[in-house]
């Protein structure tokens, strides 16, 4: 059998590495807040036209994209609802240096169901009499879920609700119980609220200064697989055009 030469064989296993390489560029894994959802998948597409890189998302709330994360999971890029959860990422030398940037913020509002009987107007009237099922994130887990105990905590009212809170994964998971009427109320993001279908009416927005304020953050992983890529993503969402679609689905984008 004829067999190829030495160096024939070492340059064919060099173009079977780089095709390798090359490949495995093809593609950035972006964990985010599932708030994100729909601002991340739109601007994902233009990104992927700029630059011939798909990108692969994974949407959950940002503290379990933190355990997954400090879990070993392959990420390129994070996107946090809260500083909170970078904050503790970074402390463990899982970002890589100076790409941590501000990109979007956002409002906790108080929804109820469109065809609510409830005389609720106010987070005040969640303590009233007949109000017996509201939703929030879990805020062990879920920034819009921290936000809403905070807020609740510094208007005198988290004690009193104990009984009545119904946690839940995400904050898409609070407007769907609003939605269905499974619920009295919910806390959410004014950008979630913009986005519902139209079954909740936003009756409130937290108090200024209740909570520590809403600003969403993203960074690279240290860890990368294709940091020049991931960095680039970040440059897209951050790009003017990202900021209007940012903007176009009910977050401020003023960074």
């Amino acid at each position: 059998m004829y067999k190829l030469p030495a160096i024939l064989l070492v340059l064919a296993s060099g173009v079977l590495i780089t095709f390798s390489a090359c490949a495995q560029k093809k593609e950035i894994i972006v964990s985010a807040a599932i708030s994100l959802k729909s601002v991340f998948e739109e601007i994902g597409v233009i990104y992927e036209k700029q630059t011939g890189v798909h990108p692969k998302f994974n949407f959950a709330a940002s503290g379990v994209l933190q355990q997954q994360i400090e879990s070993g999971a392959p990420v390129d890029v994070f996107a946090a609802a809260a500083r909170k959860q970078m904050d503790d990422i970074q402390k463990k030398g899982l970002l890589l240096d100076e790409t941590r940037k501000d990109f979007a913020g956002n409002t906790l509002v108080l929804i109820t169901p469109v065809d609510s009987t409830q005389r609720i107007r106010s987070f005040y009237d969640l303590a009233a009499p007949g109000i017996e099922r509201i939703s929030i994130g879990n805020p062990k887990t879920v920034p819009a879920g921290q936000y809403a105990r905070d807020a609740l905590t510094a208007l005198e009212l988290w004690d009193k609700l104990q009984p009545r809170l119904i946690p839940a994964e995400n904050a898409r998971h609070v407007l769907e119980y609003v939605s269905r009427g499974e619920v009295d109320a919910g806390l959410v993001y004014a950008s979630d609220a913009a986005n519902s279908s139209g079954k909740i009416l936003v009756v409130s927005e937290a108090p200024k200064g209740s909570h520590e304020e809403i600003i969403y953050q993203i960074a690279v992983l240290a860890d990368s697989s294709n940091s020049t890529a991931a960095i680039k993503f970040i440059e897209v969402v951050r790009s003017e055009t990202g900021r209007s679609i940012i903007a176009k689905y009910g977050f401020t984008s003023g960074f």
